[in-house]
């Protein structure tokens, strides 16, 4: 069989197995290069935050069909971080915010991906805090598709951010004069094989 008779064949049997679809290939989030940040209003006089380690997850994302890219992050939430020690304890223990020991961690699974042009998309997807899961939609920005500098691996590279409303997830207290409106934001780096 010629080289050209057998290129052709593997091509129809991609198109065959894969529905005629583009081939996304598959990144693994490296929690040593992604932060997750949470920013909220205190009584209108300024904006603490709270930081999450650890997060991990996956991203699959071809760059000739971006709409099909799926995302899949886990967050635990033990590792908050509001440097404020008391309030750090209520975040992981008291029953009007985490309740750690009961609900140890936090997720999003995409359900929607559309293309905004210059490397922006809407992620929409489904949000898990405290057992309760809402829809959410993410802006998220693509900073970089290619071969990794330090470990020549296929990386990718986005932040994303949204609004929730903490009362949505039974975690209303103080609210509104610590604001519900809470705004996440997600870097991150994420690699392949």
């Amino acid at each position: 069989m010629s080289t050209f008779r057998v290129m052709k064949t593997c091509v129809w049997l991609t198109a065959a197995l894969t529905g005629g679809q583009a081939l996304a290939a598959d990144y693994q989030i490296d929690p040593t290069h992604t932060s997750v940040v949470a920013s909220w209003s205190h009584f209108g006089f300024s904006h603490p935050t709270a930081t999450f380690a650890e997060a991990s997850g996956s991203v699959s994302f071809d760059e000739s069909a971006p709409e099909q890219a799926t995302i899949s992050v886990t967050i635990p939430v033990k590792s908050v971080d509001t440097r404020v020690p008391a309030l750090t304890e209520e975040f992981l223990n008291g029953v009007d915010y985490f309740e750690v020991a009961k609900y140890p961690t936090a997720t999003f699974t995409s359900t929607k991906v559309t293309a905004l042009g210059d490397n922006r998309f809407e992620v929409a997807g489904d949000l898990t805090i405290k057992g309760v899961t809402k829809p959410v939609v993410m802006q998220a920005q693509l900073n970089a598709i290619g071969e990794h500098p330090m470990t020549k691996k296929p990386a990718i590279g986005f932040d994303a951010t949204t609004v929730i409303k903490r009362t949505e997830f039974n975690m209303g207290i103080y609210a509104p004069y610590v604001s519900d409106e809470v705004i996440l934001t997600i870097s991150t780096e994420a690699q392949g094989e």
